[in-house]
């Protein structure tokens, strides 16, 4: 077994995938990743006795942010992220590409692993030879934000994606994944 690390730190890799097509890798252009795993939390009821009934909320959707700094306007082609807001509308793939606001919204899956094997070059690759690993897959989500700003003098976008915890027949969209390196992390198996 390979020394397991004190922390993940510095790198990461993110991998978003179309829903049947293929993971494209934007940890070349993106600096930070926040996930905010749905709050699953809960309301106390006061009774007339002082007691407190319990009133579970549906869990709330996760939110992953992205800040990164693409120098295209989106992804046309390949299997390495250039944009993104073709993420919310629909792909230009030519040069220039200029890519307007519509109404079309897909469907995506993104992936976010953390290992210390520095063979893997995709997120959803499989983890395998006594690394250790950690791995958040999210899935049926949409981008809901690609925000562009120039307000540190570069140029930055900020994008969010949501998914809800559960599809329509209650199977989970959200799934943290690790390995201490005493067995292989699997591959991620293609968004279809």
């Amino acid at each position: 077994m390979a020394r397991q690390p004190d922390t993940w730190s510095e790198l990461a890799i993110v991998g978003i995938t179309l829903l049947g097509g293929s993971e494209v890798q934007f940890a070349s252009i993106t600096e930070t990743v926040d996930i905010d795993i749905g709050d699953k939390d809960f309301d106390a009821i006061a009774t007339l006795a002082g007691g407190r009934l319990v009133k579970f909320n549906p869990q709330d959707v996760t939110t992953i942010t992205l800040e990164a700094y693409p120098l295209e306007a989106g992804t046309a082609a390949g299997s390495t992220g250039e944009g993104f807001f073709h993420l919310m509308n629909t792909i230009d793939a030519t040069q220039p590409q200029s890519i307007a606001v519509d109404h079309q919204r897909d469907k995506y899956q993104i992936v976010v692993l953390w290992t210390e094997d520095t063979t893997v070059t995709t997120a959803s690759s499989a983890v395998t030879n006594s690394n250790e690993a950690m791995r958040i897959v999210a899935k049926n989500g949409y981008f809901t934000g690609v925000k562009p700003a120039f307000t540190d003098g570069v140029l930055k976008f900020t994008v969010t994606f949501k998914c809800p915890p559960f599809n329509k027949a209650g199977t989970g969209n959200v799934t943290m994944e690790s390995t201490d390196g005493t067995d292989d992390l699997a591959a991620v198996g293609s968004y279809s």
